[in-house]
């Protein structure tokens, strides 16, 4: 299995951690993400004509989105049926709908971050009004889920749906966006940190 990697992208972060969790051994394609911008180079554009990362080949199958590589992933190789659980229909959506979140999550918190270290330009102001949006949906439905005894976004286990949308929330503040007044959002992120085999990335700092 081969993962195009980039170290401080939270997109291939997501790939990272649920390989971990699997316990799968893959070997990393690393990709010069900044400054060489090797995504958008002919060459990977072979690989991905979308020119996106991450992108994970497992024999013949080459996959190019990060969610699509979660439920691969999750599907094929989770014997426990844990992390992308099957039991009912609305279980499942309820999984997928978190896996579109997290897009739009990526869409506005990760372009703040990318504003903020890589340069990008782009409307900040805009990018942040939009992460606090989602924040707020995001923090609303962790507080309604702890009420009813729940941990997770879709459950009382951790699924790729939180895999999915930790990434970028955690990594909020590298784009100026605090995350200080969303309390249930601070404790999911150190209730998914606490988790076994949960290993970090560069710009994730946890408060005890």
């Amino acid at each position: 299995m081969k993962l195009y990697d980039y170290v401080l992208s939270g997109n291939c972060y997501k790939i990272r951690l649920l390989l971990g969790f699997l316990d799968l051994d893959y070997e990393k394609r690393p990709v010069d993400f900044f400054p060489g911008r090797e995504h958008k180079s002919d060459a990977f554009l072979k690989i991905n004509p979308l020119g996106q990362i991450p992108v994970l080949e497992d024999g013949e199958i080459r996959i190019r989105d990060a969610q699509a590589i979660l439920i691969y992933l999750a599907s094929r190789y989770d014997k426990s049926g844990e992390w992308f659980p099957g039991q009912s229909h609305s279980q499942i959506a309820e999984v997928a709908q978190w896996l579109a979140f997290s897009d739009m999550i990526t869409s506005t918190a990760s372009a703040a971050r990318l504003h903020d270290m890589l340069g990008y330009n782009l409307d900040i102001d805009a990018a942040r009004a939009g992460a606090h949006r989602l924040l707020r949906v995001l923090e609303d439905h962790l507080a309604h889920q702890e009420f009813d005894g729940h941990d997770w976004l879709a459950g009382r286990r951790p699924t790729i749906a939180d895999i999915s949308c930790f990434p970028y929330v955690a990594l909020a503040e590298d784009g100026g966006i605090d995350l200080f007044c969303y309390p249930a959002i601070l404790r999911w992120i150190r209730r998914f940190t606490a988790l076994d085999g949960f290993h970090s990335m560069p710009g994730i700092n946890v408060s005890p």
